[in-house]
């Protein structure tokens, strides 16, 4: 990627929507623009946990505000991802699908995870290097994300709900702070938080940081109160706790140094940040300006080049561990995308099939993974493992479209579960069922008298034009591609074989 190029990484969090444009300079960013907004998305979810039709509009104005900002871009420059609220909402695909029209980019729903991840990439690469071992928390609005790395490799990743919107809902509701509240609020992030204490505990790092949200908020009310401005300590806390109980309601709250939009929150927030030194032995809390969206910036310009991106990397393990033919994954992967390209249409911009073809080639190197378990429906299998593997790197729908690629690699497809309508899913789906016919004999197949185009005067109809002495030298090939014509029939697309 080229120096001066702009790329901008939007972090929709549960008390926040953040944008944050930077200019490329040799490998690092320089911030461009940085926008900010209180949201509260978390705030928003009921008992049901759907969100409220007003935090709902409220997220789509914020993102409409954004879209102006990113006039222009193209899609490789930006970079969304949600988080827990999105990850817990039963109705978030309402909101998703009208906040990618507004935003113009596909938001992407990443796993707790995921999240950390991208966390530590952020805190990392603004970080000198290291050796030493690094325990990077960062509270957010309902989750709270542990992560133990060195350099900027992460080795331990975990992400726990518990965060400062859920607490403050749950035991500052009425905006009181009292010594009972505190009290209860940090028994029960202590009762969540115990878990990681195998992990995470004190002996298995060697320094301590914390990151954006309720940190970077506890550490600027400090630090105007002449506290440390670099760390925070259990004193620092408690000082800070002791005001908030003086003060003794939210409405009444002024600190200098913390933030409107973070009054509501404080009370829940710094109760976790409290149980969180005192169950992990932290006697300070190094304060990073390395955030999720830094992370983000720095995955996007890593997904550049095939050899950094995590994505790529995640494949190729999976792909191992699950003791795939690595021959066949990658004779299917080649076959697969040169069909594909047959299909490109010039209305769409080159980049955009450059990533279908990406996507294309990580399902056909992942289409026997559920071999594994058993032959017989390995499809199925291999699905099901992508839907329930950890897979760093990727967000929740990219994953699910990898899962629906495996499965329908072979088998019925009128019992597929997917979208018709989608014709580049249709177009990889084909593509992939086509490859996998011409190299059922596990061998590099001759496949040059064999080639795929959409049809000119049919619509949803694709041709396959097939010499005759091909298909009498291979007649297992094309009876199996005649078949595949059959299944193709049952569809609202329709696959015809001609010879020619």
């Amino acid at each position: 990627m080229k120096n001066g190029t702009l790329l901008a990484a939007i972090d929709l969090g549960s008390n926040s929507f953040r944008l944050e444009i930077c200019r490329l300079n040799n490998g690092l960013f320089q911030r461009y623009e940085y926008l900010k907004e209180a949201v509260r998305q978390g705030s928003g979810l009921d008992q049901d946990r759907n969100l409220s039709p007003s935090s709902m509009e409220k997220g789509w104005e914020c993102l409409a505000r954004f879209a102006e900002k990113l006039s222009g871009f193209d899609r490789s420059q930006v970079r969304a991802v949600a988080t827990q609220t999105l990850r817990e909402a039963r109705n978030a695909k309402l909101f998703l699908d009208k906040a990618n029209q507004i935003l113009g980019f596909p938001i992407e729903v990443v796993s707790g995870r995921e999240e950390a991840r991208l966390i530590y990439q952020g805190v990392a690469h603004l970080l000198p290097p290291s050796d030493e071992r690094r325990l990077v928390v960062d509270i957010g609005g309902r989750s709270t994300e542990f992560i133990i790395g060195i350099n900027k490799h992460a080795m331990q990743l975990e992400s726990y709900r518990i965060g400062s919107v859920a607490s403050s809902m749950k035991y500052f509701a009425s905006g009181e702070f009292t010594a009972a509240a505190f009290q209860k609020a940090e028994v029960a992030a202590k009762a969540i938080l115990d878990e990681a204490l195998p992990v995470f505990g004190k002996g298995t790092w060697d320094v301590a940081y914390g990151s954006s949200g309720t940190v970077s908020a506890v550490s600027e009310a400090l630090a105007q109160a002449g506290w440390p401005a670099d760390k925070i300590t259990k004193d620092g806390i408690a000082w800070l706790k002791g005001q908030l109980i003086r003060i003794g309601h939210v409405d009444k709250l002024k600190l200098d140094g913390l933030k409107e939009e973070r009054k509501s929150v404080i009370g829940g927030g710094l109760s976790v940040l409290s149980a969180l030194l005192d169950l992990f032995s932290i006697d300070q809390l190094m304060v990073t300006p390395g955030a999720l969206r830094h992370g983000v910036l720095y995955d996007l310009l890593d997904r550049e080049d095939e050899s950094k991106d995590t994505r790529a990397l995640t494949v190729s393990g999976l792909r191992k561990g699950f003791q795939a033919d690595t021959a066949q994954a990658h004779r299917v992967s080649k076959i697969a995308c040169e069909f594909l390209k047959k299909l490109q249409t010039h209305e769409e911009g080159h980049s955009e099939w450059i990533r279908l073809q990406k996507k294309l080639s990580w399902a056909a190197q992942l289409h026997e993974i559920g071999n594994v378990i058993s032959h017989t429906d390995s499809h199925k299998h291999g699905a099901y493992i992508l839907e329930n593997t950890d897979t760093p790197g990727f967000a929740k729908h990219e994953l699910h479209r990898l899962s629906l690629l495996v499965l329908g690699h072979k088998g019925k497809l009128r019992k597929l579960d997917i979208d018709f309508e989608d014709e580049h899913l249709i177009y990889q789906l084909l593509s992939l069922r086509l490859a996998v016919i011409l190299c059922h004999a596990r061998r590099d197949p001759e496949h040059s008298s064999v080639q795929l185009q959409k049809s000119k005067h049919i619509a949803r109809c694709f041709e396959l034009h097939i010499e005759p002495l091909w298909a009498q030298r291979f007649p297992q090939s094309n009876h199996l591609l005649h078949q595949e014509a059959i299944a193709w029939q049952k569809t609202s697309w329709k696959l015809r074989i001609i010879l020619s």
